[in-house]
């Protein structure tokens, strides 16, 4: 088993990313990245010979209908029902604070 990360080790890459670390920073951070680096090893162990590769463990299927190309409303029709109509559009109230 490779030895584990040491704090010097962690303080380096801490440098490296511009990171300024307490003395408790450093020591939590040098159990947690062992830890990660341990399982790690444990899945580079594994024996995956014959495992294609997989980027979803399920098959994933397009569940969206084709686009259908049909007739849209009567633009008249439309705007004959709409309460307030201006050059030919949807009339809607002003919003605060925008000058026409």
């Amino acid at each position: 088993m490779a030895t584990r990360i040491s704090a010097s080790d962690v303080a380096h890459v801490a440098r490296l990313a511009r990171l300024e670390l307490t003395g408790e920073e450093l020591d939590r951070f040098t159990g947690q990245l062992g830890a990660v680096l341990e399982h790690a090893r444990d899945v580079e162990a594994l024996d995956v010979a014959g495992v294609p590769p997989t980027a979803h463990p399920l098959p994933l299927v397009n569940v969206l209908r084709d686009d259908v190309v049909t007739p849209s409303l009567d633009r008249d029709e439309v705007l004959a029902q709409a309460p307030s109509v201006e050059s030919h559009r949807f009339r809607v109230p002003r919003i605060l604070g925008e000058e026409p």
